[in-house]
Parts: C-alpha cells; sequence; structure tokens
C-alpha cells in the first residue's frame, strides 16, 4: 500500500486525536494542574499529532504544505526527545491553542 493510499486513514487518527486533546483542555488548566496524567496524555498526543502531521507531509508535501504541519511535527520531536525539558505551561498552551488551530486546518485540507 502507497503512503498516499493511506492518507485517508491517518487524518481520521489526527481528527480522533484532537478530539481527545480539546475533550482534555475542557476539562480546564485546574484539572491539568491538578492531575498528572493530564499532562502525560497531553505528551503522548503531541508525540501522536506531531508522528501523523511527519506522515502526512512525506506522503503529499504539496497539500500538507503550510507551516502548522512542521510546526506539529517539531513539537513532537521535542517532547519526545527532551522529555525531561518539557514545559508544562508550554504544553498547556500548545495543546488548548495550537491544537485548535491545527483541526481547521485538518478541515480546511479535508475540504479542498
Amino acid at each position: 500500500m502507497k503512503r498516499a493510499d493511506r492518507v485517508p486513514r491517518w487524518l481520521d487518527d489526527l481528527a480522533e486525536a484532537l478530539d481527545t486533546a480539546a475533550s482534555l483542555v475542557a476539562r480546564g488548566r485546574r484539572a491539568y494542574n491538578g492531575d498528572p496524567a493530564i499532562p502525560l496524555a497531553f505528551e503522548a498526543l503531541s508525540i501522536r499529532v506531531g508522528e501523523i502531521a511527519k506522515r502526512l507531509t512525506t506522503a503529499d508535501p504539496g497539500r500538507f504544505s503550510a507551516e502548522i504541519w512542521s510546526d506539529a511535527a517539531q513539537h513532537r520531536d521535542f517532547v519526545a526527545h527532551h522529555y525531561d525539558r518539557v514545559d508544562r505551561d508550554v504544553l498547556w498552551e500548545t495543546v488548548a491553542r495550537a491544537f485548535p488551530a491545527l483541526r481547521a486546518e485538518l478541515q480546511q485540507v479535508r475540504e479542498a
């Protein structure tokens, strides 16, 4: 199976990960600060989202050329390789603000 044939599945996987992140963000900053499982979930979701972004940009660079895709991939690399230096405030901001922007970009790509 060619990479391009996997794109629809990856888009679905990405939407699911971003929706999961949004449901955790909806619990609020107090829950994020008080429950150590939520920041760990944010790290895992950041890795998943970034990995999917990498796959998409490799499979179809023209379609996934917006900077937000490479930003997601770079965020994934930082979280995966420098987990001991992840700033909890930056992680919150990324998932609470950048992920919804990526969700909007995903919707535009699907509609195009």
